[in-house]
């Protein structure tokens, strides 16, 4: 079987599908080459609209479905093209897919990721492991999330408990205790960039705050921060994931109404919410933490990442490339490494982290040509 394996990864922001040729042969692994594939606007627009209806249809959910296929299989093909490398020469992708609901608490609990594996399979000549979610959740977890075994496999050193935190649209922890004894937890802490980029949107008609610029030019209202603050989902004690579904600009509103907060003021306070509530998760639930480790969107957030070191003083807070891995890549890395472990017949979920009953094999295989 060859090392070779390639991980797609789109994220809550949906501007594109992160594309990594990874050499699993060994850990850590080798990043071979990556590709950012833009997502069609028109796309977008129509994956905007099904997170947003209740019950879409099921004729254009499927056609959605097929299509968000097209798109990631161009991604692995141009990643494909761009390095050289045959398809014969890749064992399988890893393909996370586009979530457009994810409702571990419901009644029925569910996570609902689209882009077909089978189109993308057919497309790209290379078997597909794909539909990571539903085996944890069939097991009684959370189904996400889904990357701290990854974490604990790379980053987990018998010298320092850390952390890992991913701040992509939603952000999580991973809480690497430095006894091999204790297990791995971790959960998501809420929103990372989601409601950043939402409102720098909405306000000023851009993809996102480069660096936190405007974020650092407004001053955060304790009102509105209080009124965000208030939410359950902070004081849920973990397992727990959420999504877009819980935190978007609707749920924002529902605080705007009594406070008069400017734009730039919206916009710093959701920058100190983010920060606030991942250094509020490291002490309550990892308080030995002596490092921790940022990968995601927003370790580009310079006015974020001052705000996270501040509120940790004195934990050390860098990110994921000091410690052998470019910090954008790591999700997409992470599922490559989550397809392989399908292959082998091993547990990709963490029991302590999704609230699973049992470890489990994440995952389908869609073989090319069926």
């Amino acid at each position: 079987m060859s090392a070779l394996f390639i991980g797609l990864m789109s994220g809550t922001s949906m501007d594109g599908i992160d594309a990594a040729l990874v050499d699993l042969s060994a850990m850590p692994p080798r990043l071979v080459a990556t590709h950012t594939h833009p997502c069609p606007e028109t796309l977008r627009t129509r994956l905007l609209e099904a997170i947003r209806l209740k019950d879409p249809l099921t004729e254009d959910l499927s056609r959605l479905d097929d299509d968000v296929g097209v798109v990631f299989a161009e991604a692995a093909n141009t990643l494909l093209e761009s390095t050289g490398t045959q398809a014969s020469a890749v064992t399988a992708i890893g393909s996370h897919g586009q979530t457009i609901h994810h409702a571990p608490d419901a009644p029925r609990p569910c996570s609902l990721q689209i882009g077909n594996p089978r189109r993308i399979a057919r497309l790209t000549g290379i078997n597909v492991v794909a539909d990571f979610r539903h085996a944890d959740i069939e097991a009684g977890g959370q189904g996400a999330p889904l990357v701290p075994a990854f974490h604990a496999a790379l980053f987990r050193c018998p010298t320092e408990t850390r952390v890992v935190v991913n701040i992509g649209g939603i952000a999580n922890i991973t809480v690497l205790p430095a006894d091999p004894s204790e297990p791995v937890t971790g959960f998501d802490t809420g929103p990372g960039n989601t409601l950043m980029d939402q409102w720098i949107w909405q306000q000023r008609g851009l993809s996102l705050d480069r660096d936190g610029e405007w974020a650092a030019g407004g001053h955060i209202d304790p009102d509105l921060l209080a009124c965000l603050q208030a939410d359950p989902y902070f004081q849920q004690v973990p397992p727990k994931s959420t999504g877009r579904e819980h935190f978007n600009l609707d749920w924002l509103s529902a605080c705007l109404g009594p406070v008069g907060a400017t734009a730039q003021g919206v916009q710093s306070t959701l920058c100190e919410l983010t920060a606030v509530s991942i250094a509020n998760a490291v002490r309550q639930f990892a308080g030995e933490t002596r490092r921790l480790l940022v990968c995601g969107g927003g370790v580009h957030n310079k006015e974020l990442l001052r705000r996270l070191a501040a509120a940790l003083d004195p934990l050390v807070v860098e990110s994921t490339r000091a410690h052998g891995l470019d910090p954008d890549w790591v999700e997409a890395v992470a599922f490559a490494w989550l397809a392989q472990r399908h292959l082998e017949g091993k547990p990709g979920n963490i029991p302590e982290v999704t609230g699973a009953d049992h470890p489990v094999v994440l995952g389908r295989l869609f073989k090319q040509g069926y």
